[in-house]
């Protein structure tokens, strides 16, 4: 197929995708520095309480950062032809979720010093809260770069089923579709509409639905022009 549309994020989505990258590791490092914090300093009887409330703070770091780091795989996907690194990269957030409390999880339940009850307690929300950050950074649906040209080769030909052979649609810096008339209702007379291929952008924003008023417009005038065109004979 040598007309086929391979997706290669743009300077810009890797400059964004860098950015979030860097917020979610600073995310990351914070929860590992507070579960060093908390074994050191609150793993006995008397700071349960705020044993408690440090693991709740970890979770909501390490959940924040699992959220950042899909957001940037999206902007900027790894391909699946190296397997090792489409895995790592997807999974970053499910591995560094369950490494934010594995080593604190392993120490309440060792420590010799605490009673049965506070380690009851700290074990049990500790446990829960590895559990719920192990799940919130997996990602069951992971981007990739075959994936992304599959849908854009298959947007892009739904573009010329349509009678739109140019491949030329809009979008704005906010929406989240694309459209394939300039004038359409939902993007008219906003700043800033940008304009080029499906693929463009898949790259530059990554929008990948099309307006459903733009193709319920489309198909409205392709029957029309199909009417228009047919031999009266």
């Amino acid at each position: 197929m040598s007309d086929q549309k391979v997706f290669e994020a743009s300077p810009e989505s890797k400059g964004k995708a860098k950015q979030l990258r860097l917020f979610a590791f600073l995310a990351w490092f914070i929860a590992i520095a507070g579960q060093i914090f908390a074994i050191f300093k609150l793993i006995n009887n008397e700071d349960l309480i705020w044993l408690i409330v440090v693991i709740v703070v970890i979770l909501g770091l390490s959940i924040t950062g699992s959220i950042l780091w899909k957001k940037a795989n999206r902007l900027d996907p790894a391909s699946e032809k190296d397997k090792t690194r489409f895995f790592v990269q997807n999974q970053l957030g499910a591995i560094m979720g369950v490494l934010a409390f594995l080593p604190l999880v392993i120490l309440i339940f060792m420590n010799k010093d605490l009673d049965g009850k506070t380690k009851g307690i700290a074990g049990g929300i500790a446990v829960v809260a590895m559990l719920i950050a192990g799940i919130s950074g997996v990602d069951f649906n992971p981007p990739s770069v075959e994936q992304y040209t599959k849908e854009i080769n298959e947007q892009t030909t739904t573009l010329k089923e349509l009678n739109f052979d140019n491949d030329n649609v809009y979008w704005t810096s906010a929406g989240n579709k694309y459209h394939i008339f300039e004038d359409c209702q939902h993007i008219r007379g906003r700043e800033n509409i940008s304009n080029g291929t499906v693929k463009e952008s898949w790259e530059q924003k990554g929008i990948s639905e099309l307006c459903k008023t733009c193709e319920k417009n489309a198909l409205k005038n392709k029957g029309t022009s199909e009417e228009v065109n047919v031999d009266p004979s």
